[in-house]
């Protein structure tokens, strides 16, 4: 039997982070191709399927809006593992980026735009008409260059089990939501540990609040309601093919009622499905 090779099909908005994405996967070890002639597409398929190189047991190869369709149908292959790694941005940072960095975006170059609002715009719907829920989606609206690499490595890193995993974070509402959330639970319904004025300090990484969370009657129920539902629902999309799902719990300020209810979520399903956690705005705590 052949070894299985593993391709990764970089794509998304322009501005949100190819090139990173690239430098990141080539540090990992992964060849990287860039703009290779979606014409030739057939071709690179039967290179990567019999070349004996080791380069290719593991591509990344980085496409655009333009021809990410081609792409997507043409990287089929009987021993080829492909994966769609797909980088969003909120249309204001991407605007932002492209004004500090003071590049052209790519539809403009192309005459397919006239500003660079309208070129973001175009192609957002471009990309609407071809996405789907397998693919793997990062927003890096807010994410530093090292919170990139950790998420790159927990999806990419060789060796890794493409089974399908969860990512759990807590985050504040006073602090905007997580863009790339599949599913969004408000938990701000619960007794709320702030107004304990000697919990105040601490979050639900600490023993006492976590406590405080987890024994009232309220999120006794709700967590019974809450995992017959995420039970349920992981394991369809498990079946449909998704390979990662994000579930972001939120409360006030992100640092007691969703940080409790995240961490249970991660403990709760770590033994059945590969599982990360991300307590997004407890940094932002000051005890």
């Amino acid at each position: 039997m052949e070894k299985v090779k593993h391709v990764i099909l970089i794509s998304g908005l322009s501005g949100a982070g190819k090139s990173t994405a690239s430098r990141i996967l080539e540090d990992m070890g992964y060849h990287v191709i860039d703009n290779y002639p979606v014409q030739l597409v057939s071709l690179l398929v039967d290179m990567i399927e019999t070349s004996t190189d080791p380069r290719y047991n593991y591509i990344a190869l980085s496409t655009s809006a333009q021809d990410f369709p081609a792409f997507l149908r043409g990287l089929k292959g009987q021993n080829m593992e492909v994966n769609v790694l797909f980088l969003d941005a909120s249309d204001t940072v991407l605007l932002r980026r492209y004004k500090s960095t003071r590049r052209m975006h790519p539809l403009l170059l192309v005459n397919t735009a006239n500003t660079l609002e309208e070129a973001i715009a175009v192609e957002r719907q471009m990309f609407t008409r071809n996405t789907n829920n397998t693919f793997i989606t990062i927003d890096t609206s807010y994410l530093s260059e090292k919170e990139f690499r950790r998420k790159m490595e927990q999806f990419f890193s060789k060796g890794a089990a493409p089974a399908f995993s969860l990512s759990f974070v807590s985050f504040g509402y006073k602090y905007g939501v997580p863009m790339d959330a599949d599913f969004m639970v408000d938990v701000r319904f619960l007794p709320n540990p702030f107004w304990v004025v000697e919990l105040r300090p601490y979050s639900g990484n600490d023993k006492q609040v976590y406590d405080y969370v987890m024994d009232k009657p309220e999120t006794k129920v709700f967590i019974e309601k809450l995992i017959a539902f995420t039970d349920y629902a992981f394991d369809q999309y498990y079946r449909e093919g998704k390979n990662h799902f994000t579930v972001a719990i939120g409360c006030t300020g992100g640092q007691h009622r969703s940080v409790a209810i995240t961490n249970f979520l991660y403990d709760h399903y770590k033994t059945k499905y590969n599982c990360y956690k991300e307590h997004r705005d407890e940094k932002e705590w000051t005890k």
